[in-house]
């Protein structure tokens, strides 16, 4: 799905759980799961400094650039990586902006355990990495950046699971210097499926956050 027409989508869902509950209705909760055409995006908070690749060249090679109202700073979507997006009303769970965030970490934690990769947090950066404690080895394997508004989430993060790692070396990955980006099947060697990850995702989801996910479309 193009990202533009994902960001909608949200924008859509989010505006629907603001109006049920200004009008005192229960509101819907919903977990998109997408890949997108090659794109990079730039959070609310990021720097032109860390694109390192022109329009014009993007243009060229068909990569597409958005300015996004995320948190974070610039990353990159493409195929062979599974981006999630909650919209979740967090006022049916806590009002916790970071327990959200520390929980969806421990989402895809626990999915990289399934694959025998041990996924970490870094302190004071946003996402799980690998050996994050390591100057020479810390790389990161999911990117996370969201959008809160009145309680109700919007965007999420982005897990590699074999996506052209290429696309990287044109960005310095939310920010962050001298690190490097990794995904799940350079980790592990192995062709991984990616209806697999997004099912093991799914359950993980459904335990870290106690919930039942019902209509699930596998398709989408």
């Amino acid at each position: 799905m193009e990202y533009r027409q994902a960001w909608d989508l949200q924008e859509q869902l989010l505006k629907q759980s603001l109006a049920d509950k200004a009008a005192g209705n229960t509101t819907s909760h919903h977990l998109l799961m997408v890949e997108h055409p090659p794109v990079y995006t730039l959070g609310k908070s990021g720097k032109m400094e860390n694109v390192l690749i022109g329009r014009e060249e993007m243009e060229q090679r068909q990569i597409g650039f958005y300015q996004s109202n995320r948190g974070g700073d610039i990353t990159y979507h493409g195929p062979g990586q599974l981006v999630g997006y909650p919209i979740f009303d967090l006022e049916c769970f806590y009002t916790d902006i970071g327990r959200y965030l520390r929980e969806l970490e421990e989402v895809i934690i626990r999915t990289l355990a399934d694959y025998g990769v041990i996924g970490s947090r870094s302190k004071g950066e946003t996402g799980v990495w690998l050996d994050p404690d390591h100057p020479v080895k810390a790389r990161k394997i999911c990117a996370m950046g969201v959008r809160c508004s009145r309680w109700v989430t919007m965007h999420g993060f982005a897990l590699n699971v074999d996506p052209d790692l290429s696309y990287f070396d044109n960005i310095i990955p939310c920010g962050i210097a001298n690190k490097s980006v990794t995904s799940l099947q350079r980790e592990t060697g192995l062709d991984i499926s990616m209806q697999q990850v997004k099912e093991r995702v799914l359950k993980h989801f459904e335990t870290v956050f106690d919930i039942a996910i019902l209509n699930k479309d596998k398709s989408s």
